[in-house]
């Protein structure tokens, strides 16, 4: 049987982040950050579920990377909760929350595990969303401030660094829509939050070369492939705006120091307040492009669209059916995604950052889940991957999400996108078929045709 080979040295990994699984939500002097309060608040989160037990990883953790070296993982991309650093956002450090990330570090070097690092992944400090949040400038100099007290605490060992996890969502889910924390409505504070999450990004690379680290630091985007719903030109610049609004808004002002054009100008006196220097300190070089890609959607021109007037459809192959929230399976919207970042953005080094999805997992009177629709979902994905290398695409690296269960932001505990199935009522971890043909696929860094 024919096999797919990666490249030597292409990392494998699985990813987390902080909210999802730490728990511990007021342990050891942890300060409260917008998820908590959103959680907190009624009718926000199906089922009213939070994230203040989780999976209990912030005391498992040793068990956790333990597992982790079970399951052959080469890298682990975790988050950091910003408010176990600085419980209050700025100012005083928690010496008991920041030895937690140094304790995890030490043990994933200690599992011959890289540890890649990410600075936020969306639960911002509460006590600083009450000072104005994202929309406020200040935020840039609030979030480079913490990233320089972590870099200076594990920046020695730390391998790969990412500023923002999916900054779209922070600003536009966040502060447009008001379906994800902190729960407002208010697209000028959106595209505030944007731009201030982006000069936060520039700035937190500046304290990252002046540390003298000798890691890599990259942001990680959100990306599906994005396809117009016919041929007619209204759905064609549909698609575009969609486009404009999420991804180019990023990739452009990071990659060439702009915003889209054709953003701007839809968007006329919603534009940020853009000071000299601003784009210049957005556009320092990073040393790679995390990928978060899922599905592939249909976009058409609807004058009830909203803002963007779209319409947008969930799309899957034919054949391939659509997880249990709705995404699609699509795996050529993947080779789609990296072939465009090659062609407009000058082929930087990629690592797909976050690659999953989720299935009705139903495990057997021990615990076991037989995942085959995972595994599929995984294989064609990877498949996908390869063939863009082989276009010449740069792909470094390849993180499934997620490691395990966990808190699926509004959705709760509802859907299960882990390798490794959690039973929240024990906390006890048990490995799927997925993570098991996973451990196989890092072993012979490839897969069967």
């Amino acid at each position: 049987m024919a096999r797919l080979i990666f490249p030597e040295g292409f990392l494998w990994g699985a990813a987390t982040a902080a909210y999802q699984i730490e728990g511990s939500w007021k342990k050891d002097g942890k300060g409260e950050n917008v998820w908590d309060r959103f959680t907190h608040s009624k009718y926000r989160i199906h089922g009213g579920d939070t994230g203040d037990d989780a999976c209990d990883h912030y005391r498992l953790m040793p068990k956790d990377v333990a597992l982790m070296k079970s399951l052959g993982l080469q890298a682990y991309r975790f988050s950091i909760s910003w408010t176990r650093v600085l419980p209050g956002g700025r100012g005083r450090i928690n010496p008991k929350g920041l030895g937690f990330y140094d304790r995890l570090v030490d043990k994933l070097l200690a599992a011959g595990i890289v540890p890649n690092a990410t600075l936020n992944h969306w639960d911002f400090p509460q006590a600083l969303e009450d000072l104005g949040g994202w929309p406020d400038r200040r935020s840039a100099d609030w979030f480079a401030e913490y990233a320089r007290i972590v870099f200076d605490k594990l920046g020695d060992r730390v391998a790969m660094w990412a500023t923002h996890n999916e900054p779209f969502i922070v600003a536009f889910l966040g502060y447009a829509t008001g379906d994800f924390a902190p729960g407002r409505a208010d697209y000028p504070s959106a595209v505030r939050a944007a731009h201030h999450l982006l000069l936060g990004h520039g700035q937190a690379v500046d304290f990252y070369r002046q540390s003298g680290c000798k890691g890599k630091i990259g942001i990680v985007l959100d990306h599906p492939w994005y396809v117009p719903a016919s041929s007619r030109p209204e759905d064609v610049a549909a698609r575009n705006r969609v486009f404009d609004a999420g991804q180019g808004l990023f990739l452009d002002a990071v990659f060439h120091g702009r915003y889209p054009e054709l953003l701007s100008t839809w968007s006329k006196s919603l534009n940020p307040d853009i000071q000299p220097g601003d784009m210049k300190q957005i556009s320092r070089p990073v040393d790679y492009l995390g990928i978060n890609h899922y599905s592939t959607v249909l976009i058409g021109f609807s004058a009830r669209g909203g803002f963007l007037k779209n319409a947008r459809e969930e799309y899957s192959a034919p054949g391939m059916g659509k997880n249990s929230v709705g995404w699609g399976f699509n795996p050529a919207g993947l080779t789609a995604v990296l072939e465009s970042i090659r062609d407009k953005y000058g082929n930087p080094p990629v690592y797909i950052t976050e690659n999953g999805t989720t299935v009705a997992d139903t495990p057997d009177a021990k615990g076991f889940v037989e995942d085959w629709g995972r595994v599929g979902y995984l294989r064609s994905h990877l498949r996908a991957l390869h063939t863009a290398m082989e276009k010449g695409c740069d792909v470094r690296g390849y993180f499934v999400w997620s490691l395990m269960d966990n808190f699926e932001w509004a959705h709760g505990y509802g859907p299960r996108f882990g390798i490794v199935r959690v039973d929240y009522k024990t906390q006890r971890r048990i490995p799927k078929r997925s993570a098991l043909w996973y451990r196989e696929v890092i072993r012979q860094n490839g897969l069967d045709e």
